[in-house]
């Protein structure tokens, strides 16, 4: 479990949010983000990475290297800073910074440390600027093995505001209570498409151990985002395609080959208010899987009970079928 990981592997996450905000746009009044062509809700990669950061922080107690820090004069920690604290690992108490006698010792040492403590730079990467004095500056950049790739809601959505009263007043002797506005979306069925680099890995010791807390945190990360504008998300369904160990393969955009198909042919997009009223036909997705069969290693699947599957492999061949073994139905109702 400790070895840098050998196989490449693609990730399909596919989860729901139920009157929330899953991903606030901070320039447009923290509105959901839509993308005004298609209607369709759009979710930033930095928003799926933050939660599993913060699953890994919060619930599994590992470091991480992107988090909020700060100083006794209530500051903010800049990255500068935050990659000193990685400087003299246990013996940072104990030495100085002049104890570092060139810039390369300074990066090698900080490289080491930030590597072997913080899982989420082993994953995403990191650009990190180093400094030693006024004249002797650089930087670390590690290529992130773990990418996503935008999710993006599989139907249009409405955006909804919501109007109400806030709970203090609106200025001291004022009897009126201030108001508040906040946007909501009714419903919204995302889907996020990653891949997973094996060649990057070998800079950043990603590990298999570290792949599997992945799948938890993007599964349970997500669950577990209990907060007033994410109340309400629920993860219906992720794969985890392994590729076979040197193929430098990977099939490419499999969240394209997954369609919603919606149970009442009449119902608008933007009506969709439950994932019970909606099935995702995955038979393009399975014909491909077929198809490059001898490439893969393994296709691994959690599936929340409430999601219908159309087209996908069913029952007993559940277990092996054209030699993709499959791990499935870790219900999160069972």
């Amino acid at each position: 479990m400790n070895e840098t990981i050998k196989n490449r592997r693609e990730l399909l996450f596919i989860y729901d949010v139920s009157n929330a905000n899953p991903n606030g746009d901070p320039v447009d009044d923290n509105k959901p983000r839509i993308d005004e062509e298609s209607g369709k809700n759009l979710v930033t990669d930095v928003r799926l990475k933050r939660t599993v950061r913060d699953y890994f922080y919060n619930f599994k107690r590992k470091e991480i290297f992107v988090r909020e820090i700060g100083d006794d004069d209530g500051k903010i920690q800049d990255a500068k800073k935050r990659a000193e604290d990685f400087l003299y690992g246990e013996n940072k108490k104990t030495l100085a910074k002049k104890d570092i006698k060139s810039l390369n010792d300074m990066i090698n040492i900080i490289n080491g440390n930030v590597l072997n403590e913080c899982i989420d730079i082993r994953m995403f990467g990191v650009t990190l600027p180093i400094e030693k004095d006024n004249t002797h500056k650089g930087s670390i950049t590690h290529t992130g093995p773990v990418q996503f790739k935008m999710g993006v809601s599989l139907h249009s959505v409405d955006t909804m505001l919501i109007k109400g009263t806030g709970a203090f007043a609106s200025g001291e002797g004022k009897s009126q209570a201030t108001f508040r506005e906040e946007y909501l979306l009714p419903y919204s069925l995302i889907c996020f498409y990653g891949v997973v680099n094996e060649n990057a890995a070998i800079h950043t010791k990603l590990t298999d151990g570290d792949i599997e807390l992945l799948i938890e945190a993007m599964w349970q990360g997500t669950k577990n985002l209990i907060s007033r504008s994410k109340v309400g998300q629920m993860p219906r369904l992720l794969l985890e395609i392994i590729y076979k160990e040197g193929e430098n393969f990977h099939i490419g955009e499999v969240d394209k080959l997954v369609k919603l198909e919606k149970k009442d042919p009449q119902l608008r997009d933007e009506a969709i208010r439950d994932v019970s009223q909606v099935a995702l036909d995955m038979s393009t997705l399975k014909g491909r899987l077929l198809r490059e069969k001898g490439r893969i290693k393994t296709v691994r699947q959690i599936k929340d009970d409430r999601v219908e599957l159309k087209g996908w492999f069913e029952g007993g061949e559940d277990v092996t079928l054209e030699q993709i073994e499959f791990k499935v139905n870790e219900n999160t109702h069972s």
